[in-house]
């Protein structure tokens, strides 16, 4: 089927780079909807739409009754101003497709003409999800999807879903059985003391002295009560408080994120940050107040289904397509998808090389060469799951 992608790589490509010049964020993504809707009614598709406001469902029914499968691309950008130096750059100041999605988009569609040409060849049914607010956690719109509706007409029984990945090249795909992407929680954490002169601290409870505190302590969490042969991580990215140079500060802000892979660790990490937290201020003399999100849930791969999909791209790119890979901490609202449906969530290989910068950076680019190949596969891997769902 990548052959066959090959020569839609022009009109993917385009479609693609319309998407990079014009992004919209979380809850915006009205045009981005609308060019989609109007490539499905090129295509002959049947969709609908208004699930979580601007999100998307094609529908190709197969010539031959059989089992559901659905594919998921996200469609949102993020808030951030460009940097990279390609012709079709973001023309909205601080928007960008940062991530990919633009890549996903387009590929699903290209993905969804190939399937629609061949339906009549094709048992059961492939559903196209295209999912708005991917980025905006811990909120996300599969969830809202889900609430809208977007499965009530057709129950898939399985579902896959690709993301761009620069750590891998054009040609190279990261499969793995359990799970590939990880719990995102945050938190935000006040820390309240009492302020006064710094010359005469004794008067006071210093909140940054206490921050101080707070924070070497709940780096001692993950080495000495999480399993250390399961992952986790607690990243605190922003501090903010005090007033200026002589003022003891009576207040300060923490903002972070805790990761795992596993909902065991996952509670273990939650309890203990807030004991850890709460017993350091009350120590140090001050007080604090926790705000605690779950956030996107691991996002879990079904060994039967990540042996397909592996299969898949190996027989289609060759045997050292899918080499061995460990996860990444990163969060994913696919993951709430898989916790009610089996599926599989992969990696596709796009990096530029030495000049390539990481997802969510500024100068962040993609070899489009893997545009076709993640084309291909996602339609092959459809067509090889359905085959294994009808036995």
């Amino acid at each position: 089927m990548i052959e066959q992608a090959q020569e839609l790589f022009d009109e993917i490509r385009s479609f693609r780079r319309d998407l990079h010049e014009h992004p919209e964020l979380s809850g915006e993504e009205m045009k981005t909807s609308e060019k989609i809707q109007k490539k499905l009614d090129e295509y002959g598709i049947q969709y609908y739409t208004g699930y979580a406001k601007t999100g998307v469902l094609g529908v190709i029914e197969g010539g031959k009754p059989g089992k559901t499968i659905g594919l998921r691309a996200d469609i949102d950008a993020l808030p951030i101003l460009e940097q990279a130096d390609v012709p079709f750059k973001s023309k909205t100041d601080g928007k960008m497709h940062a991530c990919g999605h633009d890549a996903h988009t387009a590929m699903l569609l290209g993905a969804g003409k190939l399937l629609q040409e061949r339906k009549a060849e094709i048992t059961g049914t492939v559903l196209l999800i295209f999912q708005p607010a991917e980025e905006n956690a811990p909120t996300g719109g599969a969830e809202q999807m889900m609430a809208d509706g977007v499965f009530d007409r057709y129950q898939p029984d399985v579902l896959l879903a690709q993301h761009v990945w620069p750590g891998l090249p054009a040609g190279q795909v990261g499969v793995l059985d359990g799970a590939i992407m990880g719990n995102s929680d945050r938190f935000h954490v006040t820390i309240r003391g009492a302020g006064g002169h710094a010359s005469m601290p004794h008067q006071t409870v210093d909140a940054i002295v206490i921050a101080n505190q707070v924070i070497s302590a709940i780096q001692t969490i993950i080495s000495r009560n999480a399993n250390p042969m399961d992952s986790g991580v607690i990243t605190i990215g922003k501090i903010s408080g005090g007033y200026r140079y002589n003022v003891v500060a009576d207040s300060v802000v923490l903002e972070g994120t805790i990761r795992s892979l596993s909902d065991e660790t996952k509670q273990i990490l939650k309890k203990r940050f807030h004991e850890v937290v709460e017993g350091t201020a009350e120590m140090m003399g001050g007080s604090c107040e926790i705000r605690y999100s779950d956030g996107y849930p691991a996002t879990v791969n079904t060994k039967r289904w990540a042996e397909v999909v592996r299969e898949s791209a190996t027989t289609q790119l060759g045997a050292d397509a899918a080499p061995e890979l460990i996860g990444s901490m990163a969060g994913e609202d696919f993951g709430r998808f898989l916790k009610k449906y089996e599926g599989v969530y992969y990696w596709l290989g796009t990096s530029v090389g030495e000049n390539q910068k990481p997802l969510h950076d500024p100068g962040f680019m993609i070899d489009e060469r893997a545009l076709p190949i993640g084309t291909g596969l996602m339609a092959q891997a459809a067509l090889d799951v359905l085959s294994e769902l009808n036995g």
